[in-house]
């Protein structure tokens, strides 16, 4: 592990809410990720950081800071702005891991930049940057069915029949997480989106529809 007063080179984030009746929900996807690679590396993230709980990692040549705001999900840019400013990062620098409803539950999609569509803690982080310039790591949670209640569904928790759909993406998730501050974000996307791409068609081919389900 890298010492707490040494400067970063990446900087990976996670999206969710604090509080413990938030940490098993859909909107805290992000949050899962980063406790997953840190239980690999042997890492607490518990120190205080720029509104946000951190750990630093040295990862080859990168010291990579580990983030998850304390802001709650819609005020997300907060904290991540004032951390890239901290560290003298470019967004280019920056991973953020999260949620997706638009994408079904067991995929993920990896970005290297880009619109933040419906989603209200990177629509907080590219109007806190302003700009899309930074790559995202999105994990679906949609259901095979409509939604009813958007904003109920992300931070409802888990229903028992998914948790292992759930674990399994955390484990992808930050399998992803590695390639990309391993291997650069463009040899990571060719490697988990391939998958992600077939498993969708095969969630397709099950439910016999594309239908996206209600957006939140």
């Amino acid at each position: 592990m890298a010492p707490a007063n040494e400067t970063a080179s990446w900087i990976v984030v996670g999206l969710g809410n604090p509080g413990l009746e938030y940490a098993f929900t859909p909107h805290n996807f992000g949050f899962l990720v980063l406790d997953e690679l840190a239980n690999r590396r042997q890492l607490r993230l518990e120190r205080r950081e720029c509104q946000a709980i951190v750990g630093q990692l040295r990862l080859g040549e990168e010291r990579v800071l580990l983030a998850k705001p304390e802001t709650y999900m819609n005020l997300s840019g907060v904290a991540v702005k004032s951390l890239l400013v901290k560290h003298r990062l470019e967004p280019e620098r920056l991973l953020v891991v999260s949620d997706d409803l638009d994408l079904p539950l067991g995929s993920l999609r990896l970005r290297a930049r880009g619109s933040p569509g419906t989603h209200n803690g990177l629509r907080s982080i590219v109007g806190a940057l302003g700009s899309q310039d930074f790559a995202r790591l999105r994990l679906g949670i949609a259901p095979g069915h409509a939604i009813g209640d958007a904003a109920r569904f992300v931070t409802a928790p888990w229903r028992k029949a998914e948790l292992k759909t759930v674990m399994e993406m955390v484990e992808r998730g930050a399998d992803a997480v590695l390639a990309v501050l391993e291997k650069g974000v463009s040899a990571a996307m060719n490697e988990f989106n391939v998958r992600a791409a077939a498993e969708e068609s095969g969630a397709a081919d099950r439910t016999g529809s594309n239908q996206d389900p209600k957006k939140g």
